[in-house]
Formats: structure tokens, sequence, C-alpha cells
């Protein structure tokens, strides 16, 4: 089984919400009420232990904000 992380470049994200669609298990959403440097609300991860690593959010982002680690979990 695999278990992902992403990391998200937050200051350089422009709230393009693609990578949110792009999730297959909605666990990506655009930030409520906050904004980063340049003013965009910005992605965050909302349920860390159930991402796979699929790296979906990544190929559709832009521009690049997105980096995706997967890590063998075993049972």
């Amino acid at each position: 089984m695999n278990q992902g992380a992403i990391v998200i470049d937050t200051c350089r994200c422009k709230g393009c919400s693609l990578c949110v669609e792009a999730c297959p298990l909605h666990i990506l959403r655009l930030a409520p009420k906050r904004v980063n440097i340049k003013g965009y609300p910005y992605a965050e991860q909302v349920n860390v232990e159930q991402c796979t690593g699929c790296a979906s959010c990544a190929i559709v982002c832009p521009d690049a904000c997105i980096s995706v680690y997967r890590v063998k979990v075993k049972m």
C-alpha cells in the first residue's frame, strides 16, 4: 500500500483550483478566508492521511507549486 504526502508552495499558488478538481480522493481545497502574499486563496490538503501520492494534483498545476512524495506502508 502506498501513502502519499504533498507539499504546496503556497506563495506561488494562484488559486486556480485545478488541483482540487483533479484529486480523485477530494483531499484538497482552496483555503477559506486566507490568501497568500499575492492575494490569492491557495490550495491546501485537508485529509493528509488519505493521500495515496497519485500526483494528479501536481500534473495539472500550471505553476508547478505541488511536490508529491510516496512512501510504501507495510501492513
